[in-house]
């Protein structure tokens, strides 16, 4: 398995795509494996497609693409403002919020940073902002939009770890909280420091505050129709998704009547390449992994830790190192395939929650998009924002610090993120 993993090294290395790169190192593993079939590398990648669960991936993607198609996005934008927008930093905080809504409508990380930097990036940068600040504060604050359901690596995850993925999206909502709470405050005392101002001199009216809320209810409240609608038993996670397409396209027609037939084609075509990309991760990383447990990697790891210490907050914080320098070189959803069948059993054998772990694991594996060699979201906004590497690299810090802070915090209190799901569940 060494030269496996040593050959998945050298063509990252060199730039192949990921998914190729996962594909054509795993199979040289059966390639030095005689013994095992060759046909099963046309297998796995098939049977790896096939779970049932999986199909809440493209549905919940369609949706997002549907409920953007509806303008949803530019009411967003209008409640957040007056919510946020007497707060020293306003626009950053709005920021922090607009991600925090943004959550129960693309599942995207990578999307919600690009958006966000061609809509709220111009005017921070005509408002003061710097471009190093802007990128750091639209990068770092579009993490929260993995945690908020649904989010495509917690579904993932759930599925490989046999996981319910009702659990995950109650404690993933509360998660998303904790950052957004997180990040407001590492914006407020940066604002402070810079000198970055409130859009609006006092806070809004309560009559304001409720149009803003009522003109986007349907948004705000998906998340909670997803948890509850999975909680009382009328669907399954991947009906879910059925259900969130449908609700989706209600939405356009009815509630805001700007769904037309060709917005309708263009969010479906948005959603096939979507799917494209991430199912083909999917599979071929099924050839890659199946030598993991062949070669009782998970246990090795097991017996290698335990013997080092059996206390589970160490544990965990040796895990988060590992993953936090596997995200800066691989995607998040490739980690969540990766160490999932890895550090899962090793969690549950020294008693630690797997819902707990799976908001670590996503958490922890998405930071990698903001952080070199291979920041993908970090590159976007960068780009669309013409702000140089070096110069986000001297504002991100106090955000990056934040996060490692909420994730401590994950770590120390799983009760944290446990009791709404223990609650609903």
């Amino acid at each position: 398995m060494l030269w496996v993993f040593l050959s998945l090294l050298f063509f990252l290395a060199i730039g192949m795509p990921v998914a190729f790169a996962l594909g054509i190192s795993g199979t040289i593993f059966f390639l030095l494996r005689p013994e095992l079939p060759f046909t099963m590398v046309g297998q796995l990648p098939v049977s790896q497609t096939q779970s049932f669960a999986l199909l809440a991936v493209p549905l919940f993607i369609f949706a997002g693409n549907l409920l953007n198609a509806c303008g949803i996005t530019q009411r967003l934008i209008a409640l957040s403002m007056v919510l946020t927008g007497h707060m020293t930093g306003g626009l950053a905080q709005v920021s922090v919020v607009l991600s925090t809504l943004m959550g129960g409508v693309s599942g995207s990380s990578t999307a919600d940073a690009a958006m966000e930097a061609r809509v709220l990036g111009p005017d921070m940068l005509k408002s003061g902002y710097s471009k190093g600040y802007t990128v750091s504060v639209i990068g770092f604050t579009s993490l929260i939009t993995s945690t908020i359901p649904p989010g495509i690596a917690m579904i993932i995850y759930g599925t490989v770890g046999m996981v319910s993925i009702g659990r995950l999206f109650a404690a993933g909502l509360v998660c998303g909280l904790v950052m957004m709470t997180v990040l407001m405050t590492t914006v407020w005392i940066t604002s402070r420091y810079y000198g970055y101002r409130p859009i609006r001199e006092k806070r809004a009216p309560f009559k304001e505050i409720l149009q803003a809320v009522i003109n986007s209810i349907w948004a705000v409240i998906f998340p909670v129709l997803l948890l509850f609608g999975i909680r009382l038993g009328y669907f399954t996670p991947s009906e879910v998704g059925s259900f969130a397409c449908v609700y989706s396209v209600l939405v356009g027609t009815i509630a805001y009547r700007q769904l037309t037939w060709k917005d309708f084609l263009s969010a479906l075509n948005h959603t096939v390449g979507d799917v494209g990309s991430i199912m083909f991760l999917v599979a071929l990383t099924n050839i890659f992994g199946y030598g993991i447990p062949y070669e009782r990697i998970p246990q090795a790891i097991t017996g290698f830790i335990t013997n080092m210490t059996l206390n589970k907050y160490l544990i965990l914080y040796i895990i988060f190192i590992f993953l936090f320098i596997a995200g800066m070189f691989i995607d998040g959803a490739v980690c969540v395939l990766l160490f999932t069948p890895i550090f899962l059993p090793l969690v549950k054998s020294v008693g630690i929650n797997e819902v707990h772990f799976g908001l670590i694991l996503c958490t922890t594996t998405t930071l990698g998009i903001m952080t070199p060699p291979v920041g993908v979201a970090m590159y976007v906004v960068c780009g669309i924002l013409n702000c140089s590497i070096t110069e986000y690299t001297k504002k991100c810090l106090p955000f990056f610090l934040a996060v490692l802070v909420m994730i401590s915090i994950l770590i120390f209190f799983p009760q944290l993120v446990l009791f709404l799901p223990n609650l609903i569940f």
